[in-house]
C-alpha cells in the first residue's frame, strides 16, 4: 500500500528576479514498510522533495498525498499536527537543544504531542533504550558522540510514532562505521515496525546495502 507519494510536483523559488526550478513534475511514492533510498549530486532536488513529503513545505503545482489524502487542502493547524504525529524527520546536524540531556529532548516532542507526565518519561526512556542509549539518557548533546546525538534525534522523531520517517543526509557527519550502525537500526525498524524510510544520501553503496530500491534525481527530476 502507498503511503506517501508526490504526483506532477512541481517547485519554483523566485531568487530576485530569477525562477528557479528545484522540482520538475516529480511522480514518486513510497510503501508502507518500506525503505527507499534518495541519491543525486547537490541541487538535483533531494531536499526540497523531503521537505515537502514533510509539509515543511509546499509545491508550487502538483500533488502531495499521504494515505491517498492531499496535503494541499489541510490547514495550518492540520499540517502542524501532520508533521507532529505523521512524519518523523532527521538531518544531518542532529539539532538537538544543546542545553537539555537526552532524555529531555525527547521529552519535549512527547509532550508537543500531548503526552503527560509518567507516560512521558517511561516512554522516552523506552525509546533512548530502544536506539542503544539507555546508559546516557542524562547526557547533554556535548557530552555524546555524533552517532549517539543521531540516536537521540532518531528517538526524538520517533517519539510520536509516525508512520513515515524522512531522513535528510543523516549519516553526513558520522565515520563509516557509525553510519553503517545507524542505517542498521533504521533497516531493523523498517523490519519491525513497518515504518516507512526515505532516506536521502550521497552514499551510493550505504544506501544500496539498506535501501530496498533506491531512486536518482538529477536537475529537479527522477531519471532512475
Amino acid at each position: 500500500m502507498q503511503i506517501i507519494e508526490t504526483r506532477d510536483v512541481t517547485r519554483v523559488y523566485q531568487m530576485g528576479a530569477n525562477e528557479v526550478v528545484a522540482l520538475s513534475c516529480v511522480t514518486m511514492s513510497a510503501h508502507e514498510g518500506e525503505f527507499v533510498g534518495i541519491q543525486g549530486t547537490s541541487g538535483s532536488g533531494k531536499s526540497t522533495l523531503l521537505n515537502l513529503l514533510g509539509g515543511l513545505d509546499r509545491p508550487t503545482s502538483g500533488d502531495v498525498l499521504f494515505d491517498s489524502e492531499p496535503l494541499g487542502p489541510r490547514t495550518k493547524k492540520q499540517m502542524a499536527r501532520y508533521r507532529r504525529f505523521s512524519v518523523g524527520m532527521i538531518f544531518q546536524n542532529f539539532n538537538l537543544i544543546p542545553t537539555m540531556t537526552a532524555v529531555e529532548n525527547v521529552r519535549l516532542a512527547l509532550a508537543f504531542g500531548g503526552v503527560r507526565g509518567t507516560e512521558r518519561r517511561k516512554r522516552a526512556s523506552e525509546l533512548l533504550e530502544r536506539v542503544g542509549l539507555s546508559d546516557r539518557i542524562e547526557h547533554r548533546p556535548s557530552e555524546l558522540s555524533g552517532g549517539e546525538q543521531q540516536r537521540v534525534a532518531i528517538a526524538r522523531a520517533l517519539a510520536n510514532r509516525p508512520r513515515v520517517l524522512l531522513a535528510d543526509e543523516p549519516t553526513g557527519n558520522l565515520d563509516s562505521t557509525r553510519a553503517r550502525e545507524l542505517l542498521a537500526l533504521l533497516r531493523e525498524m523498517v523490519k519491525s515496525d513497518r515504518l516507512t524510510v526515505l532516506l536521502v544520501t550521497h552514499d551510493r553503496e550505504l544506501a544500496a546495502s539498506f535501501a530496498d530500491r533506491i531512486i536518482t534525481m538529477k536537475d529537479g527530476r527522477i531519471v532512475d
